[in-house]
């Protein structure tokens, strides 16, 4: 996390900074991007950077922070999907995950960040992962209980459990869209399926859909 001098400079100083930080790490990933680069490109000295920052990887989580909480702010995570019963709970979830990966599509370098994150690109990130979780667990907690309010999402194990469940869910559904280009599947169909599994795990037994179409697979993919 950044240290305090940094949160005191004027926020078009910070946010010219991360924003070079963001082209360093998506155009080169973690591993190999360099924090010279970022210094001499943001035009400021070595010494005002580790004023800001203790190092590379902890620029970086920063970065990956903020970008996700902008990520979420401009995919409407403070909504709570609006529903009266299972199925339009589920459909307005499917709606906001839509939006979610339309708002990363236009977004490549963004993209490209979390790919990287995602797929191990930095060797400890622990802190950057919780501190993901944290920005949203209360959202998540939200939604769980309005799903149960409308009989969409199952009542019957512990709650702590289901947010669990739900968030790991969550995370793999992520991964395994980011990591892939939107040529290389249907975005849309995709969501829906992934949303339809989600469905199936945490809503209640009586109330499960009927089977989907099998999800297509990548060119790629279908030939390992």
């Amino acid at each position: 996390m950044p240290r305090p001098r940094f949160d005191k400079l004027p926020a078009t100083q910070q946010a010219a900074i991360l924003n070079v930080a963001l082209a360093e790490f998506a155009a080169h990933g973690y591993r190999d991007a360099s924090l010279n680069r970022i210094i001499e490109t943001a035009a400021i000295s070595k010494g005002s950077m580790y004023y800001y920052f203790d190092g590379k990887e902890d620029l970086y989580a920063h970065v990956i922070l903020v970008q996700l909480q902008g990520l979420l702010q401009e995919g409407g995570l403070s909504r709570i999907p609006d529903a009266h019963d299972p199925d339009s709970f589920w459909a307005a979830l499917e709606d906001h995950y839509l939006r979610l990966m339309q708002e990363l599509t236009a977004s490549p370098r963004v993209a490209a960040l979390l790919r990287d994150w995602l797929t191990g690109g930095a060797p400890s990130l622990y802190d950057a992962r919780h501190d993901a979780e944290l920005q949203v667990m209360p959202w998540l907690a939200r939604t769980v209980a309005a799903g149960q309010d409308v009989g969409a999402v199952r009542t019957d194990i512990p709650t702590d459990l289901i947010l669990a469940l739900a968030m790991g869910m969550g995370q793999a559904m992520d991964t395994w869209l980011i990591t892939r280009t939107p040529e290389a599947i249907d975005v849309p169909n995709a969501v829906h399926i992934l949303i339809d599994t989600m469905r199936r795990a945490l809503g209640p037994v009586e109330s499960s859909p009927a089977r989907p179409e099998r999800m297509p697979r990548a060119p790629d993919a279908a030939r390992e």
